[in-house]
Order: C-alpha cells, then structure tokens, then sequence
C-alpha cells in the first residue's frame, strides 16, 4: 500500500494535536509543521480538510491555532484517511475475463479488513505507540 505524502502529513498532525488536547489549548501552524518537519504551506492545506470533515477546529488571530473538537480516543485512522484521501480504500477491479468475479470479492474482502483494521486504529493508540519507552537503572 502506498501512502501519499498527503496523507502521511496529516495523520502525523493529527497525532500531534492528539499529544496535546486537553479540549482548549490551541496548536500553532509553526508549531506543528516544526515538530514534524514538514511545509506550513502544505499542512495549512491539510488541516482545512481536515477541519471539513470535522476532525479538527481552529481559531484565527495572533493567538490562534488548531485544535482536536472532541477526544482522540474518538477519532480513527479510517476517519483521517476518509477526510484527506478517501480514494485510496476503493478497489476497482476490472469487470472482464472469466476471474474477474473471483478476484472482485478477493480484493473487495482485502479492503474491508483494512477498512476494519484502520477504523480499529485511534489517535490515542497512535499517541500510545510512539511514546518513548521508560529505561530503569
């Protein structure tokens, strides 16, 4: 499966404003595009799809930022993908030859165990994932 640098971008914002929601603070732009190494021009873009599909609130001004509008425990990885890139989940198997319909449900049964699999999969685990490990001496 590829994933496209779209997409990358915004799960990886999407973890970082999940690091950091406590239902009010605000996450700058800079911030976020500093922290993961990626263009503020790019994410800016990202994050108005994001904020379309809902996952995502901001607040303009000086003081302004983004934000996560409700628990990161109640948004998916399906969820993200579905708001910046919701082709990549559609399988489009030709309908010609005389396996076509064998291979149809084949990859129609591949893409709803990854449909299940992303939609298993929310920010909070992700944040969870990548916390760093704690060493004892």
């Amino acid at each position: 499966m590829r994933i496209s640098q779209k997409l990358d971008y915004a799960c990886r914002a999407m973890v970082q404003l999940a690091k950091r929601h406590d239902g009010k603070t605000l996450t700058r732009l800079e911030e976020l595009a500093q922290r993961e190494a990626v263009s503020a021009n790019f994410l800016v873009q990202i994050l108005n799809d994001l904020k379309r599909a809902g996952l995502v609130d901001s607040r303009r001004g000086k003081t302004g930022g983004y934000l996560l509008p409700r628990e990161p425990s109640d948004i998916t990885l399906l969820d993200i993908i579905l708001a910046v890139e919701p082709g990549i989940l559609a399988s489009n198997p030709s309908g010609d030859g005389e396996s076509s319909h064998a291979l149809r449900l084949t990859w129609d049964g591949v893409a709803l165990h990854i449909r299940r699999y992303l939609e298993s999969l929310d920010l909070r685990q992700l944040v969870d994932r990548g916390a760093d490990p704690m060493y004892y001496i």
